[in-house]
């Protein structure tokens, strides 16, 4: 079998000798193996396969990574890493010790900038650019957005700066909401190939410098220009803002692409290229539903992602899912707000059955925080369904919107602890740490489903800000029957009784401190509130055991357990207390349940850490107690 071009294509250097005539093939291909490839690891597939020919142009044409690429989140950068030395390394992608789904600076020298949330990529690369210039360095910067990533403020703040700047960027937007439209046809793209070309840059900055000494004609013609160009392209406002706009493009022409990127590459200041890609580009099934493509499990090329199966157990957000539609039916008040997290956040139903109640603002958590508190300002009863790892970029909004006026907001958040496969930028390690510091907050977690929906349900009636904080996928399958109210807030149950031994236990490992407890003969309680902390039955149990160790799915840092800590110090209770969580740094990607062992958090690590520590201190009671004995036989008191 002869070797395919894509096979001869080891680094971009590999790729610049090619012929231009033989990119359309290398684009198939690379298209192919990418497929391949996501469907036997998993993976974001269908915003991938939009970006093979940019990916391609994009090398082709830029010295990387002298030049500088910088990809906005990770979702359209698979091909990126194909082609930077890592095409043999895809079968690991995802996977435990192997390949990140995102761009990663330690992983690649290509990988200039590491994104898992989205819309920092202009500005990142902005601050690059500004760093080359100081250095006298001639070095090309690239930004690379997706239309949604601009959606999210801080890409608007980045272009009102890098306009004022006159920095030397080159960003291109990747619109792929949208199919092929009209204007961007054979006249639209020949114009902006020539609105890109030297002539016109030439014939532009020359009538720019004769006209200096004639500002009203130069009021007139720089109006006349914005005018017509208006007329043909849709950037008036990037134009606005200080970019030269060019677009849009098809991002599916390659050859259009390397000359668009040809032209643009030789020119300075603020450039911004509009290119219009389609999700799921070459594969039917993912064109024909890039959401359902959009992250994706294994599956057969062939065959496709099968059809959901009937009776699968429920995920912790169908749970929300099924408690937001029936606690909307009985309270009108009741508004659904995500921000751009319709289907992983559980609000396909709600948005659906409740259309002028359900509110998705794009990628602006900070924005839907607001929102949320100006309608509680107003009588409503407002949830946020959002990741763990997105609500930290809300939490200035939190506080001071939310909590600070005491507002009745109800923050449902999912995907909290270790999520997988998505790794460090997604895991959910830090939520608590962050809500548990502000005033007047209510923070639960289940360790189940009946819980959850019940804390739910307590968190909704609450009168001041409330999270429920629960983990992505299934939990241990107590389902929620009817009937379900609300928890007496503050209050937590022992799940298992023991001797000398506690374990306190919050949120969804509560199943592994019951198993580690029984080779233990342990005590465990299901603590249910992070704050406020049942101190009642905490201290109870401080005073019945010898030993109480604490347990949670987050970083021990400012943890739950840090939260019992506190209290033990401020109360002047002396029982030993052990917190066990994840260590002071970030959660590698990886199986869940692989990352909880390596970390101690499985039943045979939580038996091993508390007969480490139970051993360390019994030999150190034995040697303070013969140390005491030393001291005194000399004689002294």
């Amino acid at each position: 079998m002869s070797e395919t071009l894509l096979e001869a294509i080891d680094w971009p250097e590999d790729l610049r000798r090619q012929k231009p005539g033989d990119l359309r093939r290398i684009v198939e291909e690379l298209r192919e193996f990418l497929i391949t490839t996501v469907a036997s690891t998993g993976g974001h597939l269908a915003a991938n396969l939009g970006t093979v020919e940019l990916s391609v142009a994009l090398h082709y044409v830029f010295d990387t990574p002298r030049d500088r690429l910088v990809w906005d989140v990770g979702h359209q950068a698979y091909a990126h890493k194909i082609l930077t030395g890592r095409r043999a390394a895809m079968a690991s992608l995802r996977q435990y010790g192997g390949l990140a789904g995102f761009p990663k600076r330690d992983e690649s020298e290509y990988d200039a900038f590491g994104a898992g949330h989205s819309s920092t990529s202009i500005s990142a690369a902005a601050g690059m650019a500004l760093a080359a210039a100081r250095a006298g360095q001639s070095n090309r910067h690239v930004a690379v957005i997706g239309d949604g990533a601009m959606t999210a403020g801080m890409a608007f703040e980045a272009l009102n700066h890098v306009g004022e700047l006159d920095c030397n960027l080159l960003v291109i937007l990747n619109d792929n909401e949208m199919s092929i439209s009209p204007n961007v046809g054979a006249m639209s793209q020949y114009l902006a190939r020539l609105l890109s070309g030297r002539l016109y840059c030439s014939v532009r900055e020359g009538s720019k410098r004769v006209l200096e000494y004639i500002p009203p004609v130069k009021a007139f013609a720089q109006r006349a220009e914005e005018h017509v160009k208006g007329m043909i392209t849709p950037g008036t406002l990037f134009e606005e803002l200080g970019f030269c706009y060019y677009g849009p493009v098809d991002g599916h022409d390659i050859d259009g692409l390397v000359t668009m990127l040809s032209n643009l590459r030789e020119m300075e200041g603020p450039r911004l290229l509009h290119i219009v890609t389609r999700k799921g580009h070459g594969y039917a099934p993912a064109e024909d539903d890039p959401c359902r493509y959009h992250g994706v499990g294994q599956f057969s090329p062939a065959a496709g992602i099968p059809a959901e199966r009937k009776g699968k157990a429920p995920t912790y957000t169908d749970i929300f899912s099924d408690w937001v539609c029936d606690q909307a039916r009985s309270d009108p008040g009741l508004m659904a707000i995500t921000p751009a997290m319709r289907e992983g956040s559980g609000l396909v139903a709600f948005s659906e059955a409740f259309p002028d109640r359900y509110f998705d603002v794009g990628i602006a958590e900070q924005h839907a925080v607001t929102l949320a508190a100006g309608m509680a300002c107003e009588g409503l009863h407002p949830v946020v369904a959002i990741y763990s790892t997105f609500l930290q970029r809300a939490m200035d909004q939190v506080i001071h919107d939310v909590a600070l006026q005491n507002l009745p907001v109800l923050f449902a958040v999912d995907r909290a602890g270790i999520v997988g496969p998505d790794g460090p930028t997604h895991a959910g390690t830090f939520d608590i740490s962050l809500l548990r510091a502000i005033p007047n907050f209510l923070l639960m977690a289940p360790a189940n489903e009946t819980e959850c929906r019940m804390m739910l349900s307590t968190g909704f009636a609450h009168p001041g800000p409330a999270a429920v904080r629960y983990p992505r996928g299934t939990g241990p399958g107590v389902l929620p029957g009817p009937g379900l109210g609300t928890l007496p807030i503050g209050k937590a149950v022992v799940a298992r009784g023991g001797h000398k031994i506690a374990l306190l236990n919050f949120g969804s490992l509560l199943g592994t401190a019951l198993e580690a407890a029984q080779a233990l003969d342990a005590t465990v309680v299901n603590m249910r509130f992070i704050k406020p902390l049942d101190t009642a039955l905490l201290g109870e149990i401080a005073q019945g055991h010898e030993q109480l160790f604490t347990l949670e799915d987050h970083a021990a840092t400012g943890g739950a357990g840090s939260a019992v800590l506190e209290w033990l110090a401020a109360e002047g209770v002396r029982t030993p207390c052990t917190v066990l969580g994840l260590p002071d740094e970030f959660t590698q990607h990886g199986p869940r349940d692989r990352l909880l062992a390596d970390h101690g958090l499985d039943a045979a690590g939580i038996v091993a850490t508390i007969l480490r520590v139970l051993e360390r201190d019994n030999c150190a009671r034995t040697q303070g107690h013969v140390a005491f004995r030393n001291f005194r036989a000399t004689g002294q008191d």
